[in-house]
């Protein structure tokens, strides 16, 4: 016995040494200002001024290996198609299936890496990403995916550095949760990756988006295979090589720019496929379900699908709301990042008695709001991603101009001459549920339904049966009773719901971010939830003592 409670003190002491060493302090990295003047300012024209001077060659890199398969395509600048950002090489088939035996390969080492050692590179790639490579980050992200100089530095700086930091912050909290020993026995968790590879499939919109796909699971063990957004290659490629900088080991994760089905066809047909880490278009992620479901029977293990796929949200207005907060709150989540933000607000429910303030409000904005070449520093927002998505847009505002029950009172107009510009536009629809209200469109377009004010129940029933997404929601009310109420009725029309606020701006440690309905799996991306994602945990009991006994009392 007294073995046994020596062996229970060390085990106890070891536990409260280990949880000293595995806490780390962490805060929001604060943006940057940018006002003329300002050494920031100065700082990310000389980044902008030097990279529209050159053209970056971009391989496929494979266990360290950089390959150039001669399979060459662009990335142009969104408010200029006619500059070349970069030249990226796509892999083909087979070099994706060299990626998977690369990862592979790697895996067992990797994973064995204590996790202490695992944060250390990735806090070394936060401070990377704030420092040496900042500017050039918000470089790519301006003029590469079209971001004026505050959303690339929310973006790529602030919020690619949260999530490193906060996501080690979170790995080692969770290493440090202690299931109950007894005298006779101790028991724990090993926090394993995942039996196979994880394959990361990034978007154009958020350049800290793909960093986070791709690097989180990393983080817990995981090989990743990572394909970029073409749309965002350079910004994708520099957090490549800061990652690399930072001493993530070759192979562990492998970037590679191909195609997309031919990317899906290759990881699903795998046997070691352990997880998808997806961002982009419900219709893409239902496709990649799809085509796990029918091979099922292929795997070592069932893969993890993760997703995130968009929304349709919105802004719902009490009779009882600020005006001034709702036009604010309203024209800043409509239209910075010209609507290209996943939680971007497009549909909005507005009672008569507020109607002509609001509009009249909203108005005035948009005809102040500046739109032209990100690399400008007095524009509030520049040009949508590419010619297909400018194209969808128009469909959408040709829709708009001949349809009878929507009226365009603000903006409607497009031009892709030089870039894919379209105006802010806000339309007022007479029916609540025509397909502009309830479709995703992804662009600078606001759909306004007037209600009268006796039918504010009916209106709340409408926000939750109109669309089929569901990821974020604001409601504008001073009422308490209104807030509770509606707020419960609402509960599963989007999962970062906002009072009193706009619906983007969602931050690392304080609005976990992700949806349900077909806005995707609901994750929960910058919190803890997130990584058991990546890991697949293994309790160990350890007993102390012989087992002395194989009957039970009840058997005498």
């Amino acid at each position: 016995m007294l073995r046994v409670c020596q062996n229970q003190i060390k085990v106890n002491f070891k536990r409260l040494l280990i949880r000293s060493q595995s806490t780390l302090s962490v805060v929001n990295e604060p943006c940057k200002t940018f006002t003329k003047g300002s050494p920031e300012r100065d700082l990310a024209q000389k980044a902008i001024d030097k990279l529209q001077s050159t053209c970056e060659e971009i391989p496929c890199v494979v266990g360290g290996e950089e390959v150039l398969t001669g399979d060459v395509r662009y990335q142009v600048s969104p408010y200029n198609h006619q500059h070349k950002v970069c030249k990226y090489h796509y892999a083909d088939k087979a070099l994706v299936n060299k990626a998977i035996n690369c990862a592979l390969s790697v895996r067992q080492e990797w994973e064995r890496k204590p996790l202490a050692d695992r944060v250390q590179i990735l806090m070394k790639a936060a401070d990377l990403v704030c420092t040496s490579y900042r500017y050039d980050l918000m470089a790519a992200t301006m003029v590469g995916q079209g971001k004026t100089v505050i959303q690339a530095e929310i973006d790529v700086i602030a919020e690619l550095a949260d999530f490193y930091r906060f996501n080690c912050k979170y790995a080692m909290e969770l290493s440090n949760y202690e299931l109950i020993s007894t005298e006779d026995s101790t028991n724990s968790l090993d926090y394993r990756g995942l039996e196979g590879f994880v394959a990361a499939i990034s978007p154009f919109n958020f350049s800290a988006i793909g960093g986070n796909l791709s690097a989180t699971p990393a983080l817990m063990g995981n090989v990743v295979l990572w394909k970029p957004s073409d749309t965002a290659m350079l910004s994708s490629w520099l957090i490549f090589k800061l990652l690399r900088e930072s001493g993530i080991p070759e192979g562990v994760i492998n970037f590679l720019p191909t195609d997309g089905p031919v990317f899906g066809d290759a990881i699903t047909s795998s046997a070691d496929l352990a997880a998808i880490n997806f961002t982009g278009s419900a219709k893409t992620f239902r496709h990649l379900w799809k085509q796990v479901g029918n091979n099922l029977d292929t795997y070592k293990s069932f893969p993890r699908l993760v997703g995130e796929c968009g929304g349709k949200n919105y802004h719902l207005v009490h009779p009882s709301a600020d005006a001034q907060s709702v036009i604010n709150g309203s024209m800043r989540s409509a239209y910075e990042y010209c609507g290209q933000k996943c939680s971007a607000m497009s549909r909005m429910y507005v009672p008569e008695s507020l109607w002509p303030d609001i509009k009249e409000g909203m108005m005035n904005i948009q005809k102040q709001m500046k739109v032209g070449p990100a690399d400008d520093m007095t524009m509030f927002t520049s040009a949508v991603i590419d010619a297909n998505s400018f194209n969808r847009i128009k469909s959408y505002l040709d829709h708009a101009k001949s349809s009878p029950s929507l009226k365009v009172i603000a903006g409607g107009n497009c031009d892709d001459s030089k870039g894919y510009f379209v105006e802010p536009t806000i339309l007022e629809s007479s029916d609540p549920k025509e397909r502009i209200m309830e479709e995703e469109i992804f662009g600078p377009i606001v759909t306004v339904y007037v209600y009268p004010d006796n039918k504010f129940d009916e209106t709340v029933d409408l926000v939750n049966n109109t669309s089929p997404f569901g990821l974020t929601g604001s409601l504008f009310a001073k009422d308490e009773n209104v807030i509770q109420v509606v707020g419960d009725k609402l509960k599963h029309t989007c999962g970062n719901f906002y009072i009193n606020d706009k619906s983007t701006g969602s931050v690392v440690g304080q609005q976990p971010f992700g949806g349900g309905r077909t806005s995707g799996t609901n994750d929960k991306s910058g919190s803890p939830f997130y990584l058991l994602k990546w890991t697949s945990p293994q309790s160990i009991k350890r007993t102390h003592t012989p087992l002395s006994e194989w009957s039970y009392s009840h058997m005498e």
